[in-house]
């Protein structure tokens, strides 16, 4: 069932919205009057829809881009890690050598070679004596110069590593402060999304029971797709002649902030699709899946409590926990293909709502939630599972990604 726009508010959703900010609050380091800044710039986007769409799928975009620099930026400093144990290993190798040669060079002081005009018969001694010097000397200048190199390379790594983890620091802040942004959005949205609570609970409730009679995903889809039919959230039937359009008419379409159907038909969205999750891809389309089976989607490492963004524009079929799959979002993209979400820890997108390509849907756990992935990381890293359908059929998602979208 869609949306009532002139019902009111569903009570307990806004409560828990308003609860769930509260404690988000309580953790970030922002400072209150920060905070308070925020809410005021989105207070003043009440009942502009457009405009909140616009920030949300902006801040989505700069917690993608903090996330992705957060990761370089970790790389960097492991390797500046790996380097500085390096140069410590050869600085303590070079104390060992030079402990030697000062020794040698204490036994030849405590019993030196007589000297020649003492005794010009023990020229032999004083000529090996003379002859070790003379070779000490040159090993210990190379030596002083190579540990002046390492002294001055751990130097250059600690300024450095400072350097990388004041960035570091920085991009937290941005994500700090943009996921607090999301949720504000969010609870603004909830708030202004006039709806019966008995019409989210009647939504939930058939969606929920759907999934528990669903025995395997080919039946979910096909249960809510034909749900949905019945409904109005759904788009217009698929035309076959659709019409091809130029990529400058369809960035213009995806520009639209206002609009509450796909920007343009799905068909046409190959190459232009938003990665729902920065991170590398464990199981691509096709693949052995470890279980005796093939893959048919593609699964991602994502880093912990990564934040997950709408791949397509589309409608909430379903939203919730399903077999062994984790928390599950399912999105009707339109002419006749859906897009399946596995593997979530949170969800913030309610069922019958439409979301814009980029929107933030939910966020990752900090290990691997439902379904593993036979991978070197076992079930410690998140897992983000990604399936495209066309007419229940699944298709492999790797062509349908921006350029500047690629995972892995």
């Amino acid at each position: 069932m869609p949306l009532d726009p002139s019902a009111s508010p569903a009570e307990p959703e806004t409560q828990t919205s308003a609860a769930e900010l509260e404690q988000l609050e309580a953790t970030l380091t922002l400072s209150r009057e920060r905070i308070e800044e925020m809410r005021a710039e989105i207070a003043a986007m009440e009942g502009d829809a457009a405009q909140q769409n616009a920030a949300l799928i902006a801040a989505g975009q700069r917690v993608k881009l903090a996330e992705i620099e957060i990761t370089d930026i970790e790389d960097r400093l492991s390797d500046l890690i790996v380097r500085e144990l390096e140069v410590r290993g050869r600085l303590d190798g070079a104390d060992a050598e030079i402990a030697n040669v000062l020794a040698a060079l204490q036994r030849i002081s405590l019993n030196p070679p007589p000297a020649l005009v003492v005794d010009p018969d023990d020229a032999l001694g004083s000529a090996r004596g003379a002859m070790l010097i003379a070779s000490i000397v040159p090993q210990l200048r190379e030596r002083a110069d190579a540990v002046a190199l390492d002294l001055k390379a751990l130097t250059d790594i600690k300024a450095a590593a400072l350097a990388e983890e004041e960035t570091l620091k920085a991009n937290h802040q941005v994500l700090e402060e943009e996921q607090l942004r999301i949720a504000t959005l969010i609870a603004a949205r909830r708030q202004g999304i006039a709806q019966l609570n008995t019409d989210l609970t009647t939504e939930e409730a058939e969606a929920l029971a759907l999934a528990e009679r669903a025995a395997t995903l080919r039946e979910l889809v096909t249960a809510l797709s034909e749900r949905a039919a019945a409904g109005a959230e759904t788009a217009p039937a698929a035309d076959p002649d659709v019409p091809q359009l130029s990529p400058e008419a369809i960035q213009m379409a995806f520009a639209d902030t206002a609009r509450n159907q796909p920007a343009i038909p799905f068909s046409l969205a190959r190459g232009y699709l938003t990665q729902p999750a920065n991170g590398n891809i464990a199981m691509a389309y096709g693949a052995n899946d470890g279980r005796g089976g093939i893959s048919q989607g593609q699964s991602i490492l994502t880093r912990a409590e990564a934040q997950v963004l709408a791949p397509a524009d589309g409608w909430v079929l379903y939203r919730g926990p399903y077999l062994n799959y984790g928390q599950i979002v399912i999105l009707n993209t339109g002419d006749g293909y859906t897009a399946l979400l596995a593997g979530l820890e949170t969800i913030t997108a309610d069922i019958g709502q439409f979301v814009q390509m980029g929107t933030p849907i939910g966020t990752m756990g900090s290990r691997t939630s439902g379904r593993t992935v036979t991978t070197s990381a076992g079930n410690t890293q998140p897992t983000l599972y990604i399936e495209l359908r066309q007419n229940n059929e699944p298709i492999d998602p790797s062509g349908w990604w921006a350029d500047n979208e690629q995972t892995g």
